[in-house]
């Protein structure tokens, strides 16, 4: 047909949370110094408990005048001036048989909105834990949520739909908090689709960069037009004792609230394999879902080895106490095998789980184990993720219908939760970017947010920029960034020909009538990216010469002198390495020569490129790693770039197992 620029499987998406404002020095004081509210953000997630107290519209007047959307009312789903802007998406994927509903029954999205968007609300707290204030980055700004994702996922033609309709209501920030399992071309990607059209319209869309564990490669969302967002730790833990029957006492990590009073049996998960199921004890002690006999675990603590869950501890122990709800006391290696030893060598072991409480981890900031991990791994030339904000125990509103727990039986309701995910960390990063947008409307954010954070430990981050980026979020630096990189659209198309793209393939990703001239496929080094990434292939001797340009928003009349920090095995030349700006908006250009030995299956090697002035500190990282000949081909071609389909999923849904397929038209979503 007439229109129709691609056609995609409808795939399934994944999802992937107050302390933390403050963490950041991002106090109450500076959000009072911002402008108001006519910054709107953008939500594509499971909807939104409108009732909330986070969503209170109380000191609001009527919406921006820029504001295009409108409130869908039906379903006893009300708006009000905070969430004046509430929509959802006109139609739902044809797998989908649930109502349109636009209330949240999973809870995940109340969370993430009132992260980015929520008001102040005094006294919050999951069941007296994290007890305090409860607000976002933002809380005068408004809040248009998108409801993408049911129980069964979030279907891609859902998620692009959403973005032509937030697009053409008028938003200024996008958050998604959701991505595919493995990573897609560009052109098959429909987050990335749907953010290169913002990007066009001067919207920024902050995304997460996935929970898929910490081996490198696997991160989520990494198109150079939007931005990317890892999670890492506050300094608040919330920790518990696990008391032995011999009086032998370790502290663990749990959310817990649960009083367990007198003693119970403690067994190791794979003394209590499913045999009915045909599991085997090296099976079972994982404990996933059907691993155990349901009999043996009734009333008993059970020590599960190596759960993935999103902690970063490699076991836990799983009190099975009460018929409705469970808790997880996460326990350290050494902790587990003291644990194993004491069932296997006492008779009828017992313990018990104290009720959990507030500590200060010191440790704080570190990047958590759960967070997905770069190198980019379809452009190895652009540094992914971006940066990292605060997702681990985060605490947030919560839609009562789903249960804090979100066990089967648990007939428990909060108005908070306390949950953990880069889900959590990129609101907070949406909540940031609308406050710089409200104090420089003219601005898009995510560079500012890149060249003014925090530089992060590499000594508690063995992954360094693969797992933070340009480093920690920084919201009070960003609004005065000194010098500014500049992208436009023009750039990026630019980015993709070079990526070796043709003109039907670009227009895959555009839907306009862009087209790529004769340019020879390339590296990206010329993209005016806030980051430098050197993919060098194994066995080669590193060399790279990257183009920038920088804009003037700090004094009129400033210098800049650039500083370089790199390993001495690696030679880098900034040409030139003194910038002089007499005006505002004056801009400049510069290149970065990096020059070293033949390196060899080296993960990374890191360094940065500072500008100061004597009041600014412009900071962009700079790394370099390898590559294998095989990958950097595939890269320079999209036509053969594969998905990760031969390494094992995170999720049992697999692209097989999905029906049906969405149309994208320059006009929407059929």
């Amino acid at each position: 047909m007439d229109g129709v620029v691609s056609v995609l499987p409808n795939s399934m998406l994944e999802l992937h949370t107050t302390r933390s404002w403050d963490f950041m020095g991002f106090t109450q004081s500076h959000v009072r110094d911002s402008q108001g509210g006519d910054v709107i953000i953008g939500l594509l997630d499971t909807g939104i408990w409108p009732e909330s107290e986070s969503f209170s519209d109380e000191g609001f007047g009527p919406p921006p005048a820029k504001w295009k959307g409108m409130c869908q009312t039906e379903n006893n789903f009300t708006c009000n001036k905070s969430l004046e802007l509430a929509t959802t998406i006109a139609i739902m994927s044809i797998m989908m048989e649930t109502p349109n509903l636009q209330r949240d029954s999973e809870g995940h999205g109340t969370h993430t909105a009132s992260t980015a968007v929520g008001r102040e609300v005094a006294g919050a707290s999951f069941y007296g834990l994290a007890q305090g204030l409860a607000r976002s980055g933002y809380p005068n700004a408004r809040i248009a949520v998108y409801k993408v994702c049911w129980v069964g996922g979030c279907a891609a033609a859902d998620i692009l739909t959403a973005f032509d309709d937030v697009i053409a209501d008028g938003v200024d920030i996008i958050s998604v908090s959701l991505g595919y399992t493995f990573p897609e071309p560009y052109f098959e990607d429909v987050i990335a689709i749907g953010s290169f059209h913002a990007m066009g319209q001067g919207i920024l869309t902050s995304t997460s960069a996935g929970n898929d564990v910490p081996w490198l490669g696997w991160v989520s969302n990494y198109s150079p037009w939007s931005l990317t967002v890892a999670a890492s730790s506050i300094d608040r833990k919330f920790v518990s004792k696990l008391v032995l029957g011999n009086g032998q006492i370790f502290s663990g990590i749990v959310i817990n609230n649960l009083e367990h009073n007198g003693t119970y049996p403690l067994i190791w998960g794979g003394d209590t394999a499913n045999v009915s199921a045909q599991k085997t004890p090296l099976s079972s002690a994982d404990c996933l879902p059907g691993d155990l006999d349901s009999r043996k675990v009734k009333g008993k603590i059970v020590l599960c080895e190596f759960f993935w869950d999103g902690s970063d501890f490699p076991s836990k122990l799983s009190p099975n106490l009460f018929p409705k709800y469970h808790s997880h006391f996460h326990i350290t290696e050494n902790v587990t095998v003291s644990i194993i030893l004491i069932i296997t060598f006492y008779r009828n072991p017992m313990a018990t789980i104290l009720a959990g409480e507030t500590r200060k981890d010191v440790m704080a900031p570190i990047v958590a184990s759960f967070s997905s991990r770069g190198p980019n791994p379809i452009s190895p030339d652009i540094l992914k993720p971006d940066l990292t904000a605060p997702g681990v125990d985060i605490l947030a509103a919560w839609s009562p219908i789903v249960s804090p727990s979100e066990y089967e039986g648990d007939t428990r309701t909060a108005q908070y939760n306390i949950i953990s995910g880069t889900s959590m960390s990129c609101p907070h990063a949406s909540g940031a970017a609308a406050y710089v947008k409200s104090i420089h409307p003219s601005w898009s954010p995510a560079a500012k947010l890149m060249t003014t954070a925090y530089v992060m430990d590499t000594r508690k981050n063995e992954d360094k920029e693969f797992a933070y980026g340009s480093g920690h979020i920084n919201p009070v630096k960003a609004v005065d960034p000194g010098l500014i990189y500049h992208t436009s659209k023009a750039d990026y198309i630019n980015f993709l020909c070079k990526q070796g793209y043709n003109t039907s393939t670009l227009r895959l990703i555009t839907g306009d009538d862009s087209v790529c001239n004769s340019t020879e496929p390339g590296r990206a080094w010329d993209l005016n990216y806030p980051s430098f990434s050197l993919a060098i292939e194994d066995g080669q001797d590193i060399m790279g010469i990257f183009s920038r340009t920088v804009t003037n928003v700090g004094s009129p009349n400033s210098t800049y002198h650039a500083r370089v920090y790199m390993p001495n095995s690696i030679k880098i030349k900034v040409e030139p390495s003194v910038l002089s700006f007499s005006a505002i908006g004056e801009k400049k250009s510069f290149t970065v020569r990096v020059y070293g030995p033949q390196i060899n299956m080296q993960p990374i090697i890191s360094g940065a490129i500072l500008w100061k002035d004597g009041v600014h500190v412009v900071r962009a990282p700079l790394v370099v790693y390898t590559v294998l000949p095989s990958v950097t081909s595939s890269y320079r071609n999209p036509s053969k770039q594969t998905k990760r389909s031969n390494l094992k999923a995170s999720s049992s849904m697999k692209k097989s197992d999905l029906k049906g397929s969405s149309i994208y038209h320059k006009n929407g979503i059929f």
